[in-house]
């Protein structure tokens, strides 16, 4: 449900504004041939992406910005001589990591002790134990396990476990029988055997455990949904006593992990992927325990190698960086250990952020914007043809019930009982991991906070949240391009106004729309109105599916049908904003634009991205967004109101058929 915006980037400062630059455009190309092109071309033909990132757009200015902001704040708390509780957190953490030298000099030596309780394991019987104290300390071993909130009691938080313990980025990369899949499978045994060596053990062993890791993990991939059936949330909600969850898997015994893990015994709990249990379940049973020791060995090693010596950092590096995403140089330290600091501690570095970044004006410009185009959608939905009456009351019921929290929390994170100092870097983060544990079984059995986010201040991104039902915008995100005060409104209405809507319209997505006003998983559709809405699903699941990214990969139209909903939807909504905010009175042009024109191209502006051929393959295998330029042509395509703006004639690209164009909200 994420905006999915990467981050990093340089800024040059006349780009530090959303005001639209005709530099960007390529003339040469039509806006009803591809708006894309026209819109960013000249910025796509002189870009380079940089050595250090996978790829390159507008909003790795935001996250330069904040990255800038967020580097004096870390320095100045690491050199801070009578710091407050926060600062010195945030110091300590960064003098750890920054210190090349202790990092170097103890290698692989701090996580011993983890590497004797595995060794130490002899049978079935040991693991589960072992296995939660892994989950315990941050290494996502076998499973997902944590917290949720009650899909079906959204006041509620109970214990929930789902499909995970792979080192590849999907189950897909395990099965795929094509030459590119096999060669990166063999590339990841390869570097799993070099990551053992570099941890102690003998090439011989190290290529064998490695196999043994691959082999392991392929039975539980082939034991895990894909990512596209993972959306559907009836699918995966099995909500079972503990017993049941014993006699779906015989051979692991839950007791000793849950105790490991950090909690007492839950009395029931939601398994999301139950098939999955039961593939978990057959390799405890079947594996050769050597197998499991070097699966838990190799999965702490992959977890904390960022934190340990260069010839870990540059091993990981070679292969999650370079091999699979085709990023040939490392980030700098400082920012590496900036971007874990905001992972670790995120809400004690978020207070310093938002002091120095977000004033409260900011704050309140952004409701008001909120509240605009939540009006756009209120009207849109009282209009809508295809909705029958009972499934439109329950839709503005959830619309008005729809939360919005902006910048930061009322409420920060208690972080007073982890202890950080300037010992070893990768300690802090095992305890750090520990604490964020703690915290979060802490929540099971109790009623939901509403108060807690989901992302840090500082984050460059935004979500809807469904059994929640609410929409979040960090701080760190709602800044020059997404968000100006200086500018028309046509730019902010485009840019930030376009987001709004989209978050928005996740709510009603193909996902987001099975969840009632309270945030349950509820069906508060009549037939009729979900098989209207369904056909016009398929219509958008058709579209994208025809799209072909690099190396000739269709674009998953099923896995991304509900980004491309929402933006569709917040295309549509913030349009009808931006319409009644100008009013009926004359409408000036600037640049030679009109506000319609300038409104769509501020949306292609602030998705402008080039990338890796690498990356977008990783992204079309496994992201529920598609690459930008999709998203921006896509859409408009769909667009009576951009059709008019800049005259697109039928028959155009830009234009797609009658009996082919997309409306749902």
């Amino acid at each position: 449900m994420r905006l999915n915006i990467i981050s990093i980037a340089l800024c040059a400062a006349s780009l530090c504004r959303a005001e639209i630059d005709p530099r960007n455009f390529d003339t040469s190309v039509r806006p009803q041939d591809d708006f894309y092109q026209y819109a960013v071309g000249t910025w796509l033909k002189n870009s380079t992406i940089p050595s250090d990132h996978d790829s390159w757009g507008s909003a790795y200015q935001v996250n330069d910005r904040n990255q800038a902001i967020l580097h004096d704040i870390v320095e100045k708390a690491e050199a801070a001589k009578d710091p407050g509780f926060i600062e010195k957190l945030v110091g300590d953490l960064y003098y750890s990591g920054m210190d090349e030298a202790t990092v170097a000099s103890a290698g692989v030596t701090p996580l011993k002790p983890e590497f004797d309780r595995i060794a130490a394991i002899q049978s079935p019987s040991d693991l589960p134990a072992e296995v939660g104290r892994l989950q315990r300390i941050g290494v996502g071993v076998c499973l997902v396990f944590g917290s949720e909130q009650d899909p079906k009691d959204s006041a509620m938080v109970i214990a929930g476990m789902g499909q995970g313990g792979l080192g590849l980025p999907d189950r897909d990369y395990y099965l795929r029988d094509d030459d590119a899949s096999k060669k990166l499978r063999d590339k990841y045994v390869a570097h799993v055997g070099r990551m053992l060596v570099l941890a102690g053990d003998s090439p011989a062993d190290a290529q064998a455990e490695a196999k043994s890791v691959m082999s392991l993990e392929t039975a539980l991939a082939k034991g895990s949904k894909s990512a596209s059936d993972l959306r559907d949330p009836v699918a995966n909600y099995h909500k079972m006593a503990l017993a049941d969850l014993g006699k779906l898997s015989p051979h692991f015994d839950w007791s000793p992990f849950f105790a490991s893990v950090g909690l007492g015994a839950p009395a029931s709990l939601d398994v999301g992927q139950p098939e999955f249990v039961q593939a978990l379940d057959a390799q405890v049973a079947g594996a050769p325990i050597a197998d499991w020791r070097a699966y838990l060995r190799w999965h702490l090693i992959h977890d904390n190698a960022r934190f340990l010596s260069d010839p870990f950092v540059n091993e990981n590096f070679s292969f999650f960086g370079t091999a699979l995403y085709g990023v040939p140089v490392m980030r700098g330290r400082s920012k590496r250990v900036i971007s874990l600091i905001d992972e670790s501690v995120g809400e004690a570095l978020g207070q310093l952020y938002v002091a120095q970044a977000f004033p409260p004006e900011a704050k309140a410009r952004m409701l008001a914007l909120v509240l605009n185009i939540k009006a756009a959608l209120r009207e849109r939905i009282e209009h809508l043809e295809w909705m029958d009456e009972p499934t439109r009351a329950a839709a503005l019921k959830k619309l008005d019930a729809m939360g919005v929290k902006i910048g930061y929390p009322d409420k920060w994170i208690d972080y007073s009982t982890l202890v950080i100092d300037r010992g070893p870097y990768v300690l802090n983060i095992l305890r750090a991991n520990e604490f964020a544990t703690k915290r979060d079984l802490a929540k099971i059995g109790k009623p939901t906070d509403r108060t807690e986010w989901q992302m840090t201040p500082p984050t460059v991104n935004a979500y809807y949240d469904p059994p929640m039902n609410e929409i979040v915008f960090p701080a760190g995100f709602l800044q020059p391009p997404f968000f100006d005060a200086t500018v028309d409104d046509a730019v902010n209405y485009g840019a930030v106004g376009a987001i709004i809507g989209h978050e928005m319209t996740h709510g009603f997505d193909d996902e987001g729309r099975q969840f009632d006003s309270k945030g349950n998983l509820a069906d508060w559709w009549t037939p009729e109105s979900a098989k209207r809405f369904k056909e016009r699903a398929a219509g958008i699941i058709r579209q994208f599916g025809a799209y072909v990214g690099a190396g000739g990969v269709h674009v998953n139209g099923e896995l991304t049908q509900g980004e491309n909903i929402a933006d569709l939807g917040g295309l549509k909504l913030s349009f009808a904003a931006l319409t009644k905010a100008l009013g009926d009175g004359p409408q000036p042009k600037i640049g030679g634009f009109t506000p319609q024109q300038r409104f769509f191209l501020s949306f292609a502006n602030d998705w402008r991205e080039k990338q890796r051929p690498e990356s977008e393959q990783v992204q079309m295998n496994t992201d529920p967004h598609a690459p930008s330029r999709f998203r921006v042509n896509g859409p408009l395509s769909n667009l009576d109101e951009f059709a008019a703006a800049f005259n697109v004639p039928e028959g155009a690209p830009m234009r797609r058929s009658a009996a082919d164009r997309v409306s749902i909200w």
